[in-house]
């Protein structure tokens, strides 16, 4: 699968200030695959070490972090010369060595001609740990998530349909009613299906979205078995039950997260911690509240916030939403589909780079989403279907004017009375 990233990787790779690159993001998004295609194409040689299943190279590097003593050691061991700027050394789950992730720093310090990349599934819980002393200011960060909207269409090569979005994006245009309703339908199966990679490939492989059922439900599995294996007995139990509670928190007219709704008496200094590890873990993404004030980061509320799933289709099969409902040509009436879209939205405008914030009026009105963007603050509203009629926007631009806004939703392109309207398929243009 093409991915976004590796352009990323390329301006990494051909940096004149290049650091080591850290890689961070949740289990299963792609890293270690993205990392191997990445170092197979563009070096002429991969030396790839993986500290969770190779214990005896883990050692060895335990014994001394100096650069030339680590060199020497992974040559022997793999039988291949490192040659600096022709080699690529990837560090896979360096969570599970602290002196490798300490080395780091003397990599970027003492030999910056060698190219680096670490990359760990739990690298956010492990960084996080008094006993870790991570390379602050030697290393590179760069966050990878699951595919987004746009991804998945590379990946079922319509590509097409990618330049003709963006091109209506550009221009305010409204696109044909046919090719609208082609990447309606499209952008509806990926809310099904969703990102993960190995969801997207066993579509892509049974072309039945039923068939990814089970696949996602392992992945869910798998973050579950994290919590219990990279958490103490009593955090864990926490982690989980905050984890379970995701879906009824958003089904709820106010979607802020509640501690009392995990259990009865719930506080922050009780799930706290665990919705720390979720967010650092990559398992969610945390959208504060903020005044439409700059910068949104110094007005945020940090009592209060909503949780997002990082990927819809997990969310999707966590909730048990109905496929064939969402699937449908014409949008449901009979299930949630607000909270749905909102996860589509967050997670594609978080792969774009924007932090997100939401924005509340007295508890009379809420905007689902602000980004800022360079000087300016842009509100975007979010509505599931075609039916876009909102007082909480009307109030934001009544009270703030700002230069324009975004509404997103299942009606075609176009701009009116200061609103940018903007298709959920065509979230990724902005």
């Amino acid at each position: 699968m093409e991915r976004e990233i590796i352009k990323k990787l390329i301006k990494w790779k051909d940096s004149k200030n290049r650091k080591p690159l850290i890689i961070h993001g949740a289990r299963q998004v792609g890293k270690t695959y993205i990392v191997k295609k990445f170092g197979k194409k563009y070096y002429d040689n991969l030396i790839y070490v993986n500290f969770e299943t190779n214990k005896e190279i883990c050692e060895q590097i335990g014994e001394s972090i100096d650069v030339e003593y680590i060199i020497n050691k992974l040559e022997l061991f793999y039988g291949e010369k490192i040659v600096p700027e022709k080699t690529l050394i990837f560090f896979d789950e360096i969570q599970a060595n602290e002196r490798a992730l300490t080395s780091l720093k003397y990599f970027c310090e003492d030999a910056p001609e060698y190219h680096i990349i670490a990359a760990g599934s739990l690298l956010g819980i492990a960084i996080n740990r008094e006993d870790y002393s991570f390379p602050v200011g030697k290393v590179q960060m760069m966050n990878m998530y699951a595919l987004s909207f746009k991804e998945f269409l590379i990946a079922l090569g319509r590509e097409n349909l990618i330049c003709e979005i963006e091109k209506h994006f550009d221009n305010n245009e409204r696109m044909d009613k046919d090719i609208h309703e082609l990447c309606l339908k499209l952008y509806r199966t990926y809310l099904v299906v969703g990102g993960m990679p190995e969801v997207v490939k066993m579509y892509m492989d049974e072309g039945k979205v039923i068939s990814t059922l089970d696949v996602q439900a392992e992945i869910l599995a798998s973050y579950e078995r994290d919590m219990t294996k990279y958490a103490d007995n009593s955090l864990s139990n926490r982690i989980i039950s905050a984890f379970a509670s995701i879906p009824v928190q958003l089904a709820k007219d106010n979607q802020k997260f509640q501690y009392k709704v995990i259990s009865k008496g719930g506080t922050s200094s009780i799930f706290g911690e665990a919705i720390l590890w979720l967010k650092n873990s990559g398992i969610v993404n945390q959208v504060y509240k903020a005044n439409a004030e700059m910068p949104l980061e110094m007005h945020k509320d940090l009592s209060s916030f909503k949780l997002y799933m990082s990927d819809v289709g997990l969310f999707v099969n966590k909730a048990r939403y109905p496929l064939y409902q969402i699937d449908l040509s014409e949008p449901p009436t009979m299930i949630s589909m607000g909270p749905l879209t909102e996860h589509y939205v967050a997670n594609e405008l978080r792969i774009k780079g924007y932090e997100l914030y939401y924005w509340e009026s007295d508890g009379i009105a809420e905007l689902d989403f602000m980004i800022q963007k360079d000087m300016d603050i842009v509100p975007i509203e979010v509505k599931s279907s075609v039916h876009t009629k909102s007082r909480s926007l009307d109030l934001y631009m009544k009270k703030y004017n700002p230069k324009y806004a975004v509404r997103i939703s299942e009606k075609n392109f176009g701009f009116e009375n200061g609103i940018k309207l903007v298709p959920v398929y065509a979230v990724f243009c902005i």
